[in-house]
């Protein structure tokens, strides 16, 4: 791999941007990528949606896998390889999308994939973040790259899918392009990604001490992963479903990443006025208006509204829940944070199942989609108390 010049570690701006990129490649086409595609598959292979649900929840297990691999210590001293290896096996397993369509290996395929996106993210940022100390504009530049690569990923996705006439047709070219998009983006953060990460701590934290408050976070950041993955597995399936139209299909996922892209700096006042907890509480019951709004407004407004709640909530949900995951145990910060990472993966394997299984039945996700904003409820009540420990 390509090595960086020592004189880029001087500039975080720069390595806040190759971390950018690459979060937008990893998460936003590695992870996200397959919701704006899922319409055209679903009606071009065809899938069903228990089959689509079933896609998903292996792309998430993936995930889920990854984040707990990635908690060991095989990888020390060689997280930009690791990161790096990351991308490039997302790129191959883009690709890998558009050479079947055979449930069984879009199933392997998707979570070998979401493997890959967590190594790529969890090594990227252990490399970036550090230059992030008392420099929030990188924390937010690195972050906000997931939201541009979901934006990306949905004009491309329009952009081919004008080309051919329709998804159907073009959904193994958007699974190709995006795949080039990566490997464009892999060359980019070779050249500018720093060595090795600096300032890595090993020490051995003791176990968790399972206070009410943290119990109570950790069961609403799971319910927050079921909560919020139904409408960002299905949103644009959602907008097809009720006829809104390729523009609005585009729209819709496309407001959801710029949103979030920005969302961070949108709620920092916010967060610096009521603090924490409270803001993780207010996000959530707004994240629920939206998810609620998705499949009970007409469905023109419904996918705009419920693609901009979404983006502009669940990033800040994720950061801030994190956040209060250490607060709450200082002594095991790691800890507390692969507790809740592993909560949040559990629930957001399990969404997509449960609402392909609905939906199968049902011939909507109406039903699911009320099922995740019930969840979503939930999380708010269990937070309530926590935003009085955590503020």
């Amino acid at each position: 791999m390509l090595q960086i010049n020592t004189s880029y570690s001087s500039r975080p701006l720069l390595i806040g941007f190759a971390g950018a990129i690459a979060m937008a490649a990893a998460m936003g086409f590695g992870r996200f990528f397959y919701t704006p595609i899922l319409p055209g598959m679903m009606t071009g292979i065809p899938l069903s949606a228990a089959d689509a649900g079933y896609i998903a929840a292996g792309n998430f297990a993936g995930y889920l896998a990854g984040a707990i691999l990635s908690a060991y210590g095989w990888a020390a001293g060689r997280e930009r390889n690791v990161a790096l290896g990351g991308l490039l096996a997302t790129a191959i397993l883009l690709a890998a999308m558009a050479a079947t369509d055979s449930v069984i290996a879009f199933i392997v395929i998707r979570f070998l994939a979401g493997l890959a996106s967590a190594l790529a993210m969890i090594f990227t940022s252990s490399i970036v973040l550090p230059y992030a100390v008392g420099r929030d504009n990188v924390n937010v530049l690195h972050f906000g790259g997931v939201g541009l690569g979901i934006a990306l990923s949905s004009a491309l996705v329009f952009v081919v899918n004008t080309m051919v006439g329709d998804g159907a047709h073009g959904w193994r070219i958007n699974w190709i392009a995006g795949a080039a998009i990566v490997l464009v983006v892999l060359a980019v953060v070779a050249w500018i990604l720093p060595k090795q990460a600096i300032g890595t701590g090993s020490a051995v934290e003791p176990p968790l001490k399972w206070r009410r408050p943290l119990v109570l976070l950790t069961a609403s950041y799971g319910l927050f992963g079921f909560g919020y993955v139904i409408t960002a597995t299905f949103l644009v399936t959602i907008a097809r479903m009720g006829n809104a139209g390729p523009v609005v299909e585009f729209l819709a996922w496309f407001l959801t990443g710029s949103a979030a892209a920005v969302s961070l700096l949108l709620w920092r006042p916010v967060v610096n006025r009521f603090g924490l907890g409270k803001t993780y509480a207010t996000a959530l019951g707004l994240q629920m208006a939206g998810v609620l709004g998705s499949v009970m407004l007409p469905p023109t407004a419904g996918a705009l509204v419920g693609g901009l709640l979404l983006g502009v909530t669940f990033m800040v949900i994720t950061a801030y829940g994190l956040q209060i995951g250490r607060k709450l145990s200082p002594e095991s910060p790691r800890r507390a944070l692969a507790s809740a990472t592993a909560a949040f993966g559990t629930g957001q394997i399990i969404g997509p199942l449960v609402a392909g299984w609905i939906a199968q039945g049902s011939g909507s996700f109406v039903a699911p989609t009320l099922l995740a904003a019930a969840a979503l409820v939930v999380c708010v009540l269990l937070a309530l108390p926590v935003a009085r420990s955590a503020s």
